[in-house]
């Protein structure tokens, strides 16, 4: 076995290369940049009111001369003298011979005649040219994950695509003649199979979208038939269930004849001892254990930073935090565990249910702390390393 350390390291010495894809705007979103993108624009490309009010010719009264409205996205030019203003509106384009905005409720208007209270300072409320970005500048840097607002943002300078690297496809495979579909009447011997929908929500969750899910039975001919299947119309290919030494365990025997080439198999981790991590030329293939715990405790520390890395993002396995610990804890173990927590208030509270079958208390956990083995005594406020789910 190696250990979680050398598992992360042999990970980023064996990722595949990045895909580029240009998107549409809406289909880039929670893409990461491929490229550093400069502004064409200014922004804003005219002077703009950052009030309702009225835009003034400044003069030294208080009393100014009402001689038109502009509101947001008219064109046409006011030419104002000394003593005029324009009721204008948020957003609208200040006349190049208005050096204010005064806003609306700071004001008496009187027909045509605006009352001021004070004087006004030049540039209030004015928003200058290029006062967000200047055309040329740059807009964002590539390796940026697009948000909502970073779409908003690109938008709003008259982009409509993007080259964004390209998200893995992701192929689910299930193991194990004793699946049953929820739904159906669960007879002696079986369980509800769990770990397909468990693993395409968390990436779904992730926005992670292209997903495809296969099932299989115990038998090795199918099951290198599907895994072939799966492997030539992904990327990634995440295997639940028979990775492990059982008689009807076929998925360690039929990656091999698919010539996957084996990273790992078997890390000192509990849950999860069985991982087993391979590649066939730029695809990565994921083995994880069926006890679901163990599943989906493989999938945060290995999965997940695995496709983020593919997707663009810089390396990054050891994503662990330090809280403090909320109690004590006694450590007896020749494995390293990752223990599901509560995290609340900086403090990590161990849950009861650890055992690797069980998602009972995976459903209210937000972080696994992970502990190196031994036997030793983890005392209320030490500090340990947590990965926030």
């Amino acid at each position: 076995m190696i250990s979680v350390q050398e598992a992360f390291s042999i990970l980023e010495q064996n990722l595949p290369a990045l895909h580029k894809v240009e998107y549409s705007l809406s289909q880039a979103r929670k893409h990461i940049l491929a490229e550093s993108l400069l502004s064409p624009i200014n922004m804003p490309p005219f002077r703009q009111s950052a009030m309702d009010g009225y835009a003034l010719c400044l003069h030294d009264d208080l009393v100014y001369e009402i001689v038109g409205e502009i509101k947001a996205g008219d064109s046409h030019l006011v030419d104002l003298i000394p003593g005029q203003a324009v009721k204008i509106f948020t957003g609208a384009a200040i006349p190049d011979s208005a050096q204010a905005v005064i806003q609306i409720e700071l004001v008496a208007a009187n027909g045509t005649q605006l009352l001021l209270d004070e004087l006004v300072e030049p540039e209030t409320n004015v928003r200058p040219i290029g006062e967000q970005i200047l055309a040329g500048d740059l807009a964002l840097e590539k390796g940026t994950l697009l948000n909502s607002a970073a779409i908003g943002f690109l938008a709003g300078l008259g982009f409509t695509h993007v080259t964004v690297y390209k998200k893995p496809n992701i192929g689910i495979v299930v193991t194990g003649n004793e699946l049953t579909k929820p739904g159906t009447p669960l007879e002696h011997g079986k369980v509800y199979e769990s770990n397909g929908i468990m693993l395409q929500s968390a990436l779904i969750d992730a926005y992670y979208d292209a997903v495809t899910l296969y099932e299989v039975n115990d038998d090795f001919e199918n099951t290198k038939n599907i895994l072939q299947d799966a492997i030539t119309n992904n990327d990634m290919i995440l295997v639940s269930g028979g990775i492990s030494v059982g008689d009807y365990d076929f998925v360690a025997r039929a990656l091999k004849e698919l010539h996957v080439q084996i990273l790992f198999h078997k890390v000192n981790q509990k849950p999860g001892k069985p991982l087993f991590a391979g590649k066939l030329h730029n695809k990565m293939i994921f083995a994880l254990p069926g006890n679901p715990a163990a599943c989906l405790t493989c999938f945060y520390v290995y999965v997940l930073p695995t496709l983020a890395i593919m997707s663009g993002a810089e390396a990054n396995y050891k994503q662990a935090v330090l809280f403090s610990l909320a109690h004590d804890y006694e450590v007896k173990n020749t494995r390293c565990q990752f223990l599901k927590a509560s995290i609340s208030n900086g403090e990590a509270q161990i849950l009861s249910h650890q055992n690797s079958s069980m998602l009972n208390s995976f459903s209210v956990s937000n972080g696994l702390i992970y502990v190196p083995h031994g036997h030793y005594e983890l005392k209320k406020g030490d500090a340990v390393e947590v990965y926030l789910l």
